[in-house]
């Protein structure tokens, strides 16, 4: 009886011969995916903070302008004083607002960064606050 004796080399190359160069296909359909991922979590990111920053702007403005004495004036001034000190995610913004006698409402568009490119996501945010006024 003849024992015939394999060497693990011979094993290896046999079983890895059909799967060379596989972990570079691998590689070719894996990255893509992991990059669409990776920017579209930073895209949300970026639009996250446009529609933040927008909101807070908006109940900045309508905050002040509803105030007792205040303008609708002074409620731009303030929406927009506000939009330029936080204006890290945002490319342009604009700023509407309407004081009526018993409502303030401000409507703030901004035009988001982005990382896509021949893309300008825009993010409308509004808010309405009651005037104050003397009763009695």
């Amino acid at each position: 009886m003849s024992l015939r004796r394999t060497h693990r080399g011979d094993q290896r190359r046999d079983r890895g011969a059909d799967e060379r160069g596989s972990a570079a296909v691998e590689l070719v359909v894996v990255f893509p995916v992991v990059l669409l991922l990776l920017f579209a979590g930073m895209q949300g990111a970026l639009l996250y903070q446009a529609k933040a920053t927008a909101l807070a702007a908006a109940q900045d403005g309508a905050r002040t302008a509803a105030g007792e004495g205040r303008t609708v004036d002074q409620g731009y001034a303030a929406a927009r004083s506000f939009l330029a000190a936080s204006s890290l995610g945002q490319k342009s913004s604009d700023v509407n607002g309407n004081r009526t006698p018993t409502e303030a409402t401000f409507v703030v568009t901004v035009t988001s960064q982005t990382v896509i490119p021949l893309w300008s996501p825009t993010v409308t945010q509004s808010a309405s606050m009651p005037v104050e006024r003397i009763t009695g």
